[in-house]
């Protein structure tokens, strides 16, 4: 289906997406285009994809589609540089953390050729980057949710469908609103609260000896304050009033259990730790199922 394919960003999630691609029968031609020269080299040594081009209308002829897999605050940028150099054939996809946001950008850069674009984010991902940290398999049996509305060309949808199942993911499909809502809360959140707790430790006058004794709690935990800063920038400052609303209903569970702790109700700490276990054990299992 896709002869040329371009990807803007070719660490971690371009990257495993070009490898994934390479895997199949009749692989596209994938050329990366990007902000950094020296990431670019690396990804084509590494063989991550066929050519760099740092033209953007050299880089769009004959594409099919084109993947923007760089950080958010990036893709109404991109957005507009692509735009002059669009035929009516290309799709553009995205792979963002956040999407109504950029659904938005879309729609305000593309006027008329907004239905070729299709908003999508692969759920999967390491806290390490760059194109090193690619893997062919990174999307295997993992979600992808794309957000087309009225204005999406069915056609689109089905080749960024087919793109994202040619690289072994589930594809479900929700509205932006709804997917931001749902990623605050599982997601972005949780990566808040693991950077705020070790930059809390971090900036402790005996942060070396509490980083000494720290174990598998505290790796399994803060495994994700290792992940991309400028990313999770962007993810926060996108999403911020669904977010906000994570965070002041997270603050009051917190406050909850001060409470309870202060008051040394061991019962009621018993019964909201047996409930949070019992939740997650029970998420687990269907993970695995």
């Amino acid at each position: 289906m896709f002869k040329k394919i371009v990807i803007f960003g070719v660490g971690l999630i371009g990257g495993s997406v070009a490898l994934a691609l390479k895997k199949q029968p009749h692989s596209p031609q994938i050329t990366g285009v990007g902000r950094s020269g020296q990431s670019l080299q690396e990804a084509l040594q590494l063989g991550l994809i066929d050519m760099v081009e740092t033209d953007v209308s050299k880089a769009l002829q004959g594409a099919d589609l084109v993947l923007i897999a760089t950080p958010v605050a990036q893709t109404p940028v991109i957005l507009r540089a692509i735009y002059p150099h669009l035929s009516d054939a290309t799709v553009i996809t995205d792979a963002g953390s956040t999407k109504s946001d950029v659904m938005a950008y879309a729609k305000a850069e593309f006027g008329d050729k907004v239905g070729q674009f299709v908003g999508g984010h692969p759920i999967a991902g390491a806290e390490k980057s760059g194109p090193s940290a690619a893997m062919a398999d990174l999307y295997i049996g993992k979600n992808v949710i794309l957000t087309p509305n009225a204005a999406t060309d069915t056609d689109a949808l089905a080749k960024v469908t087919t793109l994202w199942q040619q690289c072994g993911a589930i594809v479900s499909s929700m509205t932006a609103q709804e997917h931001d809502s749902v990623f605050a809360a599982v997601s972005h959140l949780p990566h808040l609260l693991a950077f705020a707790l070790v930059d809390d430790l971090a900036k402790r006058n005996n942060a070396e000896l509490l980083f000494k004794f720290a174990a598998s709690g505290f790796r399994d935990f803060t495994r994700i304050a290792g992940s991309h800063p400028e990313m999770w920038r962007d993810i926060a400052l996108a999403n911020k009033d669904a977010l906000l609303r994570e965070l002041n209903a997270y603050q009051q569970a917190l406050s909850e259990m001060t409470s309870l702790l202060a008051q040394g109700n061991g019962d009621a700490l018993q019964a909201l730790f047996d409930h949070a276990s019992r939740a997650r054990n029970d998420w687990a299992k269907s993970k695995i199922q």
